[in-house]
């Protein structure tokens, strides 16, 4: 089993090992069980992110306004079921993956149609999305929800000395996407296609890949997980503000990256995107519990996406094509 699993997610495997071993020992309460479910259940939203932005990548695009959008998704099924007397579960998750897939789809109209760089376009989408959030909300959270959306779903719960540790609805949710996206990924040719696209896009497009409706699918997908997270945190908080996930597409991004997806496409595992989520979260549940500023954790996170690309494959091979030259120039002038 070992030997099909890759060397990052090996590697993550070890360090997350050893931050728990060392919390475990200088803190009484990252190694309890209602420590451990708050993990899970904050974790579920950002693992749901997640899956749909490793699909971007491995397709070759980037996306940074996903968490933006799902702000956008809040909202647009809070006023959308108001309208329509409250709604349920079915219509509440229906209405979150439609107007996900709609914000995703636009990026890729805007990245495929018009050939801006991918990074551009949602770098102009994420202020779009979030100018446009606050100028028609004024700001102005929603406490007044639909009963079945602000009742916590508790899916198993234990009492302990410490409180009750429950595992809640969002968690079966990251089950669900999570295993969507590996089944997308791994088991059907479209899934293939997409890593055929992002390692080579002239190569697939040889091949008779439809290049546009990969842009589609991936983009669409991230948008669509992004709608049903922010249900998701919706349900969890109990209210929706607009800012609540403003900041949380650097975090993923991070993890997703450190989990061994290359930025350039073709390559990344859901293993390793859900071991650099993890890792991401406990180190900041730790910082917390040691007592050490938050900002320290935003370091924590930047430094890891520079480490990242430094060691991107394209930054190394560029490096050594640049050594390759300077050594050729060098014995030319001898």
């Amino acid at each position: 089993m070992l030997k099909s699993i890759g060397a990052t997610e090996r590697w993550l495997f070890v360090v997350i090992a050893l931050i728990c071993l060392y919390l475990s020992i200088a803190t009484d309460t990252f190694l309890t069980l209602v420590n451990l479910f708050d993990i899970l259940n904050y974790s579920s939203v950002n693992i749901i992110f997640a899956a749909g932005l490793l699909v971007v990548l491995i397709a070759g695009g980037i996306d940074i306004s996903f968490a933006v959008a799902a702000s956008v998704v809040q909202y647009l099924v809070a006023i959308t079921l108001a309208e329509w007397g409250g709604g349920n579960w079915a219509i509440g998750i229906s209405l979150a993956i439609l107007f996900g897939a709609a914000l995703g789809s636009i990026n890729a109209a805007l990245i495929y149609h018009f050939r801006i760089i991918s990074i551009v376009v949602t770098i102009a989408t994420f202020n779009l999305f979030f100018g446009l959030l606050m100028f028609f909300t004024g700001g102005v959270s929603i406490y007044d929800l639909p009963s079945w959306l602000s009742r916590r779903v508790i899916l198993f719960e234990y009492e302990t000395a410490i409180g009750w540790a429950e595992i809640t609805l969002p968690v079966l949710a990251m089950v669900f996407v999570v295993f969507a996206t590996w089944l997308l990924l791994r088991r059907l040719s479209i899934g293939r296609q997409l890593f055929a696209m992002g390692d080579n896009p002239e190569g697939a497009r040889r091949l008779g890949i439809r290049i546009g409706a990969m842009h589609y699918l991936a983009y669409g997908w991230l948008g669509a997980c992004a709608g049903i997270a922010g249900l998701m945190q919706a349900h969890y908080a109990r209210e929706i503000v607009p800012n609540a996930l403003y900041g949380r597409e650097l975090e993923v991004l991070a993890a997703v990256v450190l989990g061994g997806a290359r930025l350039g496409g073709g390559r990344g595992t859901l293993l390793g995107a859900v071991l650099g989520l993890v890792l991401i979260s406990i180190t900041q549940n730790g910082l917390n519990l040691l007592g050490v500023s938050p900002y320290a954790f935003r370091m924590i996170v930047g430094a890891v996406i520079l480490v990242a690309i430094s060691l991107s494959s394209e930054t190394i091979a560029g490096l050594k094509e640049r050594l390759r030259d300077r050594r050729a120039g060098a014995e030319a002038a001898r």
